[in-house]
C-alpha cells in the first residue's frame, strides 16, 4: 500500500509567521505532527510520502503515486481541504480524513471515502482491520480518551527539518478548565492524559539524533495540567537530558495564568530551558471573564502575573478576545491598555467566535444567535455569531486596537517594557547562528531603512545594546515579528474592505 499523507496550506494568518520566516528563509512555522505520528500508526511495509503544502506544491503526480491520500486539518485550514479533496476526486484516489477538522464537522465534506475521527489511537486500527478485510466504513468515531503512553514516537524521517524553524512535541492531552469558548475540551477532554518521561525523552532524542538544534513546541494545550507529575517527574528529567546534551532546544509551550502562582513549576521550567509560554488572558474585564467561565483569571492582577513570568524568564505570548456579550463599550480602551502595561509583544486580538460543539455553540445556538460563516481564523475580521455589541461598532473597535498595538511607536515600546521586566537565566539564551545573522542584516534592510516608523526599530536596537545587550538576538526577533503582524493586519483589513 502507498499513502500520500498531506497536510493543508494554511492562510496567512498571525500564528503563520509566514512573513517573519522569510528572514531565516524558512517555510513554515511548525510540521505537521499530527500526520507524522498517525505515519508511525500505519504498517511499516507500506510506502509512506508526506507533502506540507506549506513548504510544497501537491502535484499530480504525487497523488497518482498514492492507493489512499491522508488528510489531518484543523478548522482554519478548511479551504485547503477543500482544494485537495476536489484535485484527489480528479484522480479517482480514495481519501482518509482525520483531525480536529473533521472530528467537529466531517458532515460538511463531501467526497471523503473514509472519517477516522476523534484520536487515531482507538479509531485507526478499526479503520485499518476493516481495511484489510475490504469492508472499510464511512465514519470511524469514539467517545473513549485513549492512553497515549502507547502513542508511537513521529516518523521524523518523512519531512524535511530543515524547512521549519521550529520542531514539535507532545506530551500531554486535555485542559482542566472548561472555558466556554474552547474546543479543547471537546476534542481531548477535562483530565489531562500524559506519557511518561522515558518515552517523552525517548522523543526529544529523536529530533536530537536527526542533527535539530533549534526551538522544540510542545504543542500541549496546557502544558500544567496536571503540575504534581511536571514537578516530581518530567521537569528534572528533562533537566537532566538538557544538561547531559548541553542545552540543544530551547522550549516553549501553553499553560494558563495560574502557573504565576507556582514558584517551583516556574524555576523548574526555566531550569528544563523554557524561554516562551503562550497565556491565554482573553480580557481585562472580569464580567466577560465570569460569562466565559474563564475562572482562572479571575480575582488577579492579572499584569503583575505576566511580569511574574517575565521576572522567573519566561517571554509571555498573549491570546486576548473581543466581542463578548459582557464587553463594555470602554473594552477597546482597556484591551490596549493591558496589552501595553504587560509588555505582551506578541499579542494575538481575536473576534469571538463559537466552534462547533463548545458550550458557546450550543448557547447561541439555542438563542437563535449562530451564524453559519466560522472560518476558524479569529483574527480575520470574521464572527459566527449575532453580538451583543452593534456589529459594526464591534469591528471597527477590534481594527482600532490592532491598528494601535501593532503602529510601530505602541509596538516597539512595548518591546522595551518587555526588555525592563525579563530576566532569562544566565547561561540559557539560544547560540546565535548563521540564520540569526542573515536575519538581522534583512532587518536592518527592511526595518531600518524601508519600513515607515524605522526610528522606532533603531531606538529599540539601541536601547538594547545600551541597558540589555545580551538579549540583543531576542530584541531583533521581536522587531521581525512586528513586521509580520502588520503585514497579516495590512492584508486581513484590505479583504474586510473588499467584502
Amino acid at each position: 500500500m502507498r499513502i500520500l499523507l498531506v497536510y493543508p496550506q494554511y492562510p496567512d494568518t498571525f500564528w503563520s509567521f509566514k512573513h517573519a520566516l522569510k528572514f531565516i528563509s524558512k517555510k513554515a512555522a511548525f510540521p505537521p505532527l499530527g500526520l507524522l505520528t498517525v505515519a508511525a500508526m500505519l504498517p511499516k511495509v507500506w510506502e509512506k510520502k508526506l507533502i506540507d503544502m506549506n513548504i510544497t506544491n501537491l502535484s499530480g503526480r504525487d497523488i497518482k503515486w498514492a492507493d489512499y491520500v491522508f488528510i489531518s486539518a484543523m478548522a482554519v485550514q478548511k479551504e485547503s481541504v477543500r482544494y485537495i479533496i476536489n484535485k484527489c476526486k480528479g484522480f479517482n484516489v480514495k481519501i482518509v480524513a482525520g483531525g480536529p477538522l473533521f472530528t467537529t464537522g466531517y458532515q460538511e465534506f463531501d467526497g471523503v471515502d473514509h472519517f477516522v475521527l476523534n484520536e487515531a489511537e482507538i479509531t485507526l486500527p478499526h479503520f485499518l482491520k476493516d481495511l484489510e478485510n475490504q469492508c472499510a466504513k464511512h465514519v470511524y468515531t469514539s467517545d473513549r480518551w485513549p492512553d497515549i503512553r502507547t502513542t508511537p514516537i513521529p516518523r521524523w524521517e518523512l519531512a524535511d527539518m530543515a524547512r521549519y524553524s521550529s520542531l514539535s512535541v507532545q506530551y500531554s492531552r486535555g485542559c482542566p478548565f472548561d472555558c466556554e469558548f474552547c474546543d479543547i475540551t471537546v476534542l481531548n477532554g477535562r483530565v489531562p492524559r500524559t506519557k511518561d518521561k522515558d518515552q517523552l525523552l525517548r522523543e526529544l532524542d529523536a529530533l536530537y539524533n536527526r542533527g535539530w538544534r533549534s526551538s522544540v513546541f510542545i504543542v500541549d494545550d496546557n502544558f500544567i495540567g496536571n503540575k504534581r507529575k511536571l514537578k516530581e517527574e518530567i521537569l528534572p528529567a528533562i533537566i537532566e537530558w538538557m544538561k547531559k546534551k548541553k542545552y540543544p532546544f530551547a522550549l516553549f509551550t501553553e499553560a494558563s495564568i495560574n502557573l504565576s502562582d507556582d514558584e517551583k513549576l516556574m524555576r523548574l521550567m526555566v531550569e528544563a530551558n523554557f524561554n516562551t509560554v503562550f497565556v491565554g488572558i482573553e480580557t481585562p474585564n472580569e464580567e466577560s471573564l465570569t460569562e466565559c467561565g474563564k475562572f482562572q483569571n479571575k480575582n488577579r492582577d492579572l499584569v503583575a502575573s505576566v511580569k511574574k513570568l517575565q521576572n522567573h524568564g519566561l517571554e509571555v505570548q498573549g491570546g486576548f478576545i473581543l466581542g463578548f456579550d459582557s464587553d463594555p463599550h470602554s473594552i477597546f480602551e482597556n484591551q490596549i491598555s493591558f496589552i501595553q502595561r504587560s509588555g505582551i509583544v506578541t499579542a494575538m486580538v481575536g473576534l469571538l467566535n463559537a466552534p462547533p460543539g463548545t458550550k458557546l455553540y450550543r448557547r447561541l445556538k439555542s438563542e437563535s444567535r449562530l451564524l453559519l460563516n466560522f472560518s476558524g481564523d479569529n483574527t480575520d475580521c470574521s464572527i459566527n455569531f449575532i453580538p451583543k455589541m452593534n456589529h459594526e461598532t464591534l469591528i471597527n473597535g477590534y481594527k482600532s486596537v490592532l491598528d494601535t498595538i501593532y503602529s510601530p511607536k505602541q509596538y516597539y515600546e512595548r518591546a522595551i517594557t518587555f526588555l525592563k521586566e525579563y530576566k532569562p537565566r544566565a547561561g540559557k539564551l539560544v547560540r546565535p547562528q548563521l540564520q540569526h545573522l542573515v536575519a538581522f542584516a534583512r532587518s536592518v534592510w527592511i526595518l531600518g531603512i524601508k519600513e515607515k516608523g524605522r526610528e522606532y526599530y533603531w531606538r529599540l536596537l539601541a536601547w538594547t545594546l545600551a541597558r540589555r545587550p545580551r538579549l540583543f538576538p531576542l530584541s531583533v526577533r521581536l522587531a521581525i515579528y512586528g513586521f509580520h503582524f502588520r503585514k497579516v493586519l495590512k492584508g486581513h483589513t484590505e479583504a474586510s474592505a473588499l467584502n
